[in-house]
């Protein structure tokens, strides 16, 4: 099912910004079929003040589109092939049983949210093998219950970038880098989820996708440095750190996961770029609100958009906390206004928007809900 093109006939009454456009742009799919797909509107946010939230409890006052979709027939069936993947053709977490872990993250249930205008299940299939794969690659090589090393983190981040970036070299030192990655499960996976997605997107696509998970790895190298030498931030280097160490990936592939392709001359503009960046950023930040609790209890050093605001302001985590979901919001609200913008200028355009407000919904509807992993909170 495929989200309609809002901008693409609009009249005067749609005009650059209104609130008739954006109203339209983020309201999900629509026309025969769809009715059930949509949610009614987010309440208007209340004026009480807000604090971490319990298991399963919404965050008070945090502004965000609504998922246009949740299925969890669908979410399990691909739950299912996730793990019949994992274990019969990448062998990820071989020695250990982290079957129910894989189920318990429920990946299915983010991708479905994520993606409603995905037209079959092997394309949301290539979104959740990646959201996988990446996962592990955070769990080995940069988590020290998996072995993750700081002082070896560079340079496996390197090696992991080359399983979906392959490394171009003479015959025998190829054959070397292909026994490496073979000999990994963390890089089985990402270079397995690699090749099913360029199955379906285009070499425009897959590139792009390669680029932002460097800037991933760059941002989890930037965390490393911090945890490493239990330093926090600033807030303003905490938000460049952030837009690296992003959802960005995700939300970079909405259109391959869609089944379209937004050109990559119009991808690259900068405004569709400032788009990009300002959902995957609203994202991200979504995730520091919901883990907060979690974060906090563990024992290893830990810092978040919160706790960086708490040191640059010398105040309570509950003020700091408030002021976090004021960014939250306004990244939320800026990346409407440019949607909005861009999406009277071409239909394509707008349906990628879509798309990512999609994404930005779906994330927040599976963060609200979700309990058991790793941005589960706690009371």
């Amino acid at each position: 099912m495929t989200a309609s093109l809002p901008g693409a006939a609009d009249g005067p009454a749609d005009a650059l910004g209104s609130p008739r456009l954006l109203a339209r742009l983020l309201s999900g799919p629509s026309g025969i079929g769809t009715g059930s797909l949509r949610l009614a509107p987010v309440a208007a946010e209340p004026d009480t003040p807000s604090s971490p939230p319990s298991p399963s409890q919404r965050i008070e006052g945090l502004y965000s589109p609504p998922a246009v979709r949740d299925d969890r027939a669908l979410a399990d069936e691909i739950n299912d092939r996730l793990v019949e993947w994992a274990e019969q053709e990448v062998a990820l977490y071989p020695d250990t049983d982290h079957r129910a872990a894989l189920v318990g993250f429920d990946p299915g249930r983010s991708v479905v949210l994520c993606h409603p205008d995905a037209p079959d299940i092997d394309h949301l299939m290539a979104a959740a093998r990646l959201l996988v794969g990446e996962n592990a690659v955070d769990d080995y090589f940069c988590e020290a219950e998996y072995g993750g090393r700081a002082d070896r983190r560079g340079a496996a981040l390197a090696v992991a970038q080359s399983a979906i970036d392959p490394a171009h070299n003479i015959p025998r030192y190829e054959a070397d880098w292909r026994s490496g990655l073979a000999s990994h499960p963390a890089l089985r996976a990402m270079r397995s989820a690699m090749d099913h997605l360029r199955a379906l997107a285009t070499p425009a696509q897959a590139h792009r996708y390669r680029h932002d998970i460097a800037g991933l790895y760059l941002g989890y190298n930037a965390e490393g440095d911090c945890v490493t030498q239990h330093r926090t931030p600033a807030v303003w280097e905490y938000l460049v750190q952030r837009q690296l160490n992003s959802f960005r990936p995700c939300l970079t592939i909405t259109d391959a996961v869609g089944g379209y392709e937004l050109p990559a001359q119009l991808f690259a503009e900068p405004a569709v770029q400032r788009a990009v960046a300002l959902s995957s950023n609203a994202a991200t930040i979504c995730n520091d609100l919901y883990s907060l609790r979690k974060e906090q209890q563990g024992e290893r050093f830990h810092y978040s958009l919160p706790t960086v605001i708490t040191a640059e302001e010398n105040c309570s985590v509950e003020d700091a906390f408030q002021q976090a979901i004021e960014v939250h919001n306004d990244l939320v609200r800026l990346f409407e206004e440019q949607a909005a913008a861009l999406s009277v200028t071409d239909p394509l355009v707008a349906r990628f928007m879509t798309g990512l407000a999609n994404w930005v919904g779906g994330n927040h509807e599976w963060h609200a809900g979700h309990v058991g992993t790793r941005y589960a909170t706690s009371p």
